[in-house]
């Protein structure tokens, strides 16, 4: 055979094998219909790892928790959540509502890193992003309080930190008594900032920026505006006053941190789309918290807040031994059997406390002493932070003291069921408006 023909020989026995991959059953890459298609364990123990099927599994155990304990209660219409310590579960609250959605975005961030999410990871994001869009509307209802309050800092015009989660309307009864929570707005803004630095578009308009940029105007003069802080009790008396806190200065550190230089149209904004702070603003609350630290205000020893401070979520210290003189502290003074107490002598909650009276009186704190409540949450903080450090040993601890108080169920109780068939009858009936 001469070497003509051994060649075309050749050419043929490859023309014939790649003939078998032409037409409708050629191999190819998985296409976008195929990702639509429902993922079964079984189908894709083949072409997925042991590892690969444990990850998918976890994060459907997680998800199938998520939408039956948080987004089960998501407002229709607002996209807040109600607070379940509400008789009526129609006051939302915007620090709980911001971590119910970083809840669900941390879940969101899991599915943006496999493949065949089954479109979890989008509707997971929409969720936060109506969340959020939710807290941004309801303030800018009262944007003329924003102005007057970038003037006076007085509490009467501080924008509320909760809402009707029906129609985003003030909360009907609620007075101006607690609503001053620089903390509230400087947690917003941080977490918006990384939503939107994982490309969910959160922010839509010239006008939504804008006002972002006067909420961080507002939050920069936090070194000198006394609050009513996180749990919305101002001092530890309990007497309508306010005082400095360094939860809330540590915060409004942090989100100014993350807020100065930001796009808040993410990678599609441009130069107008930029946000900016005052540089001289950043460094006195810097100082100020440096300062107050270990200590959390004036009549406060310490609290329970400070962990929020110090790590997750907000990380707003980096000096290692401020951090852990703090830690050890809230450790040492106010961890129980059932988890943190929130402060020293703290009342609310315990059936010591009058449920006439809105404010104690000057000695009344000294009756619960040893007898506050203790908040299982702050052993979760806790397991969270071990995570952040790489301290195992923590993690396994906290998780040990948890495990025990948690309330296992497998179906929404009844009266979750009830309230949230309620609100949709409310809904039917168009009775939103108080």
């Amino acid at each position: 055979m001469s070497d003509s023909d051994s060649g075309k020989q050749r050419q043929f026995s490859l023309t014939s094998s790649n003939a078998g991959n032409v037409g409708p059953n050629r191999s190819r890459r998985s296409s976008w219909s195929d990702s639509k298609k429902v993922w079964s364990v079984g189908d894709e123990a083949e072409n997925y790892s042991d590892s690969r099927t444990l990850i998918l599994q976890k994060l459907n155990t997680y998800y199938r928790r998520i939408k039956r304990q948080i987004l089960a209660f998501q407002s229709l219409t607002t996209g807040l959540f109600p607070n379940h310590l509400d008789p009526n579960q129609k006051v939302g609250h915007v620090v709980e509502n911001v971590f119910c959605a970083i809840a669900i975005w941390s879940l969101r961030q899991c599915y943006c890193k496999i493949d065949n999410d089954q479109g979890r990871a989008h509707e997971l994001g929409q969720a936060a992003v109506k969340c959020m869009r939710g807290i941004l509307i309801c303030w800018m209802k009262q944007s003329k309080k924003l102005e007057v309050f970038k003037g006076e800092q007085s509490t009467k015009d501080a924008l509320h930190s909760k809402f009707n989660v029906l129609d985003g309307n003030e909360v009907a009864d609620a007075d101006e008594v607690g609503q001053l929570q620089i903390c509230a707005i400087s947690i917003y803004l941080l977490t918006l900032a990384q939503m939107i630095t994982s490309n969910l578009e959160i922010i839509f308009s010239v006008d939504e920026v804008n006002f972002v940029q006067q909420l961080i105007f507002s939050i920069e003069r936090a070194y000198r505006t006394p609050d009513y802080g996180i749990w919305e009790r101002g001092s530890k008396y309990n007497t309508n006053t306010c005082e400095l806190h360094a939860s809330s200065i540590g915060m409004a550190k942090a989100a100014l941190e993350s807020m100065n230089g930001f796009n808040l149209y993410g990678d599609k904004g441009a130069n107008w789309s930029v946000v900016y702070v005052d540089v001289d603003a950043h460094n006195r609350n810097r100082t100020t918290f440096d300062t107050l630290l270990p200590r959390e205000s004036a009549s406060k020893n310490t609290d329970a807040a400070l962990l929020f401070t110090v790590g997750w979520p907000t990380f707003a210290i980096h000096e290692a031994t401020l951090v852990e003189n703090t830690i050890r502290k809230c450790i040492k003074k106010l961890r129980g059997t059932h988890g943190f107490k929130r402060f020293l002598r703290d009342g609310q909650y315990t059936d010591l406390e009058s449920k006439e009276d809105r404010f104690y009186q000057a000695t009344e704190i000294k009756k619960f002493d040893k007898n506050e409540c203790e908040w299982p949450m702050f052993f979760a903080v806790m397991a969270i932070n071990g995570i952040f450090k790489n301290n195992q040993s923590q993690v396994d601890e906290y998780l040990a003291a948890l495990n025990p108080l948690l309330k296992r169920t497998t179906e929404v109780t009844n009266n979750s069921s009830s309230s949230f068939r309620s609100f949709t009858g409310m809904l039917d009936q168009g009775t939103l408006i108080d």
